[in-house]
């Protein structure tokens, strides 16, 4: 598999194809400029080597200008010999001057080529022999001709004047040589500095396509994303296949995603479930205070007629008996009288105790005073031919009304003994942590529906399998625990699956943590020794 390119190799990439586009431009540009330098050095070079070469056939051909002729006699002659003399002279230091022009051009001599002339060796040696040419000629002058039109003097001109004119010819020749070549070198560096800026120019678009392809495109995607976060979008997850840290960061973004909606998801759910508590507590409030009203208003008259039909009895004692059936008939009814009063009674008290808080408080071991409860349970007679099974894992002692978690305990025993056939089992553990206590109530019964859960501890609200109870049973249990800073929850996988009731007790009262110093700690948590179960 290829190892993918990292965000710094692709970036390491583009630099260099930047710089390698400004190097093409640079190389081609600086190409032109040396072509366009030495063709005006050659140029201006030839210039001045054709200046030289046009004096030099000029002097050359001065030589036997009409000027120089002159008549006979001796002083005639000497004055022609010494102005050939002259200009032969003249010629040769044009001569002289051309080849240190040469020699400044060429250090090392001529180029090999251009200005290897015959003539520039041939020339010297001609003017020699014009000197020469000139002396004879002065040494068997004849008068009538003259110097410059002696036969030995005028062939040894022509011979000069045949190399200065070849001179010049090869010259012209070889500046028209030049010129093309500085046309070559120019077309060759305009197809350079074109080819470079073709060239600069895909690259260039090459790294921007990229570019575009790692680099703005990603981060795109990556903002995209970032603004639906922003908007409360966690379900839109950014993807990105450039296989660099950009990718990295997009799947680093989308972990931190899914847990911040697990976490919102988590909140949310919690604060339902709070609301839901905070709404069942204040209703219970409700129920309370109206509870309490509505006891006293009650009892006065339960008491009364509970009274007055006990003393009725006591006085008809004597009568009674006398009367017959009937007053076997008035009796049945005073008793009966009696006994829905105090039923009554007992149901106005549930209500009182509805709303008021427990009573007083000590530290008891939950262990034990589950067992207890069990061992009251297992004679009822809704707990035949079911299994009540008590599994502790710690010790744990906690400070509580011992009579009211028991009734709590008892009421959830019942419950689940309720809702199960014959040959179900409830089972009970005990679990501890540092700061609280977990009594778990697992049934193999009825189970709930979700919206049977929803209002399980609500007052008066009931789904008794036997059609007994006042519903006030779960809600007065819901009370006991929230007395005790504790919780308790109600779960269900849905109807015929069992249900699950988890209660939470702190294992530290709020007095005791008010008077608990940082030396002392009253929580008492120790491993159980085996493990109990209780069998109905």
């Amino acid at each position: 598999m290829a190892r993918p390119w990292r965000l710094r190799h692709k970036l390491s990439l583009g630099l260099a194809l930047v710089t390698g586009s400004v190097a093409l431009l640079l190389g081609g540009a600086l190409f032109g400029l040396s072509s366009y330098l030495e063709t005006q050095r050659v140029t201006d070079r030839k210039l001045e080597e054709m200046r030289q070469v046009v004096q030099l056939r000029a002097d050359t051909q001065r030589i036997r200008d009409s000027d120089a002729a002159t008549g006979p006699g001796v002083a005639e002659v000497n004055g022609e010999y010494e102005r050939l003399r002259g200009r032969i002279a003249a010629a040769e230091a044009t001569l002289d001057s051309y080849l240190v022009l040469l020699r400044g051009q060429y250090p090392t001599g001529t180029d090999g080529s251009l200005h290897d002339y015959a003539q520039l060796a041939e020339l010297p040696k001609r003017f020699a022999a014009l000197r020469d040419a000139l002396e004879g000629s002065r040494t068997a002058q004849d008068a009538s001709v003259g110097l410059v039109n002696d036969p030995r003097f005028v062939a040894a001109h022509r011979q000069c004047d045949r190399l200065a004119e070849e001179l010049f010819t090869n010259l012209v020749d070889d500046v028209q040589h030049a010129s093309s070549r500085s046309r070559a070198d120019h077309r060759r560096s305009l197809l350079v500095s074109g080819f470079a800026t073709a060239l600069a120019v895909v690259l260039v678009g090459t790294l921007l396509f990229y570019f575009r392809v790692w680099v703005f495109t990603p981060i795109r995607v990556l903002q995209a994303g970032v603004h639906a976060v922003h908007d409360g979008h966690f379900d839109r997850p950014i993807v990105l296949d450039s296989g660099d840290e950009l990718q990295e960061l997009a799947d680093e973004f989308n972990a931190m995603t899914g847990r911040m909606r697990d976490t919102y998801r988590d909140l949310e759910a919690q604060v339902n479930d709070r609301t839901l508590q905070l709404v069942r507590s204040e209703r219970m409030v409700s129920v309370g205070f109206l509870a309490a009203g509505v006891a006293h208003e009650i009892n006065n008259p339960l008491a009364s007629i509970a009274f007055c039909a006990e003393a009725l009895e006591r006085r008809l004692q004597s009568v009674l008996p006398r009367l017959g059936a009937e007053g076997e008939v008035v009796q049945k009814y005073l008793r009966m009288i009696q006994e829905e009063s105090q039923r009554c009674k007992t149901i106005t008290q549930k209500l009182l105790d509805f709303s008021r808080s427990g009573g007083k408080r000590e530290r008891a071991e939950l262990s034990q005073l589950v067992t207890d409860v069990i061992d009251v349970a297992r004679v009822l007679p809704n707990a035949r031919n079911k299994v009540i099974h008590f599994a502790p894992s710690v010790m744990a002692t906690a400070a509580v009304s011992v009579p009211d978690v028991k009734g709590v305990v008892l009421n959830l025993i019942v419950n689940a003994l309720d809702s199960m056939e014959e040959g179900g089992g409830v089972e009970v553990t005990l679990a501890a942590d540092a700061t609280h206590a977990e009594i778990r109530f697992a049934d193999s019964g009825c189970g709930m529906a979700p919206d049977t859960l929803r209002h399980i501890f609500e007052p008066f609200f009931t789904r008794s399998r036997t059609g007994n109870g006042t519903g006030l049973g779960l809600s007065i249990s819901h009370q006991v625990i929230d007395q005790h800073g504790g919780s308790i929850r109600a779960a269900s996988a849905g109807p015929g699956q069992g249900s699950t009731f988890l209660v939470r007790l702190p294992l530290t009262s709020a007095a005791e943590k008010a008077d608990a110093t940082p030396a002392s700690n009253p929580n008492v948590l120790l491993p159980f020794p085996g493990r109990a179960a209780a069998v109905a």
